[in-house]
This record gives C-alpha cells, structure tokens and sequence, in this order.
C-alpha cells in the first residue's frame, strides 16, 4: 500500500501544495523576499500534513486520495484535534510560500483553495463520513472541531 500513499501525496497535496506555487514562482521569476517567515511556515506545514499522511495509512488503512480512502475512521494523532487537519497543512504551506515570495498572486490562491477546501468538506467528505462511519462518525464530529480552534462550527 506505500506506493498508493505515495502516489496520492504527490497527486493531491503534492500538486496543491507545492507543484503549483513553485511552478508560478519560476515562471513569474519571483524572489523570496521573507525567506525565514515563508520557510517556518512550510516546514511546519509539511510536517504536520507528512504526520497526517502517516495516520491515514497506519491508522486508518488507506491513503488520502478519494480513490483509495482509509478504511477506518482516523482520530488520532493530529486528528484529536481537527477533523481535517491536513488542509490546515496545505494552507499553511500555501501561507508560506505566499509569504516567501510577498505575492498577493499566491495569497489569493491559499484563499482560494481553502473556500476549495471548506466546500468538499462540507458537501462530500463529511456526508461520505456520516454514512460510511455512522455513529462514530457523529460521536467523533460532536467532540472535534472541523477546523483548528474553531469548536461552535461542526
């Protein structure tokens, strides 16, 4: 199975994450203008979504594509504390990199993909959950905020 959570790593946030916004940067010839603010904040992104990536193959037996998801709910590790922590990741990859280079281009795609991100919880991930995981799915969603901090919004 390590060669579908690798795949799906570089497919999905591998693509989002860092193909995109290295690709801008190269053709747009941008400069890091705050290399250790932008840095900080992609290294501690990539860290946290590498521990989320773990969790999803060890402890739920899948990968975090849609086409090989994990078979049992996962509410560990990072998952104690947001139900989609590997989107706060990728956002603050993409906040890294928007500030590594100051380019509002590269903000405005973070917004962007978190409003991206918002509606596929919201509209599939979460309803998918709800049926495939049932009540524990919904004891998991009543203790679990599904952004960072933010408990009144389930």
């Amino acid at each position: 199975m390590s060669w579908r959570a690798t795949l799906a790593f570089a497919a999905c946030p591998g693509t989002v994450a860092y193909a995109v916004p290295i690709g801008w940067a190269l053709l747009s010839h941008w400069h890091a203008r705050y290399p250790s603010g932008g840095t900080g904040l992609i290294l501690v992104g990539t860290t946290l979504l590498l521990k989320c990536v773990r969790e999803f193959y060890v402890a739920g037996r899948g990968t975090l594509a849609p086409w090989s998801p994990p078979q049992r709910l996962v509410t560990t590790g990072l998952y104690r504390f947001s139900r989609n922590p590997m989107y706060v990741a990728v956002i603050l990859i993409l906040a890294g990199w928007a500030v590594l280079f100051a380019e509002r281009e590269l903000t405005i795609y973070a917004l962007a993909v978190a409003c991206a991100f918002h509606l596929r919880v919201v509209l599939a991930e979460e309803p998918f959950a709800a049926r495939v995981f049932g009540e524990e799915w919904r004891t998991y969603r009543a203790r679990t905020p599904r952004w960072v901090g933010i408990a009144s919004l389930r």
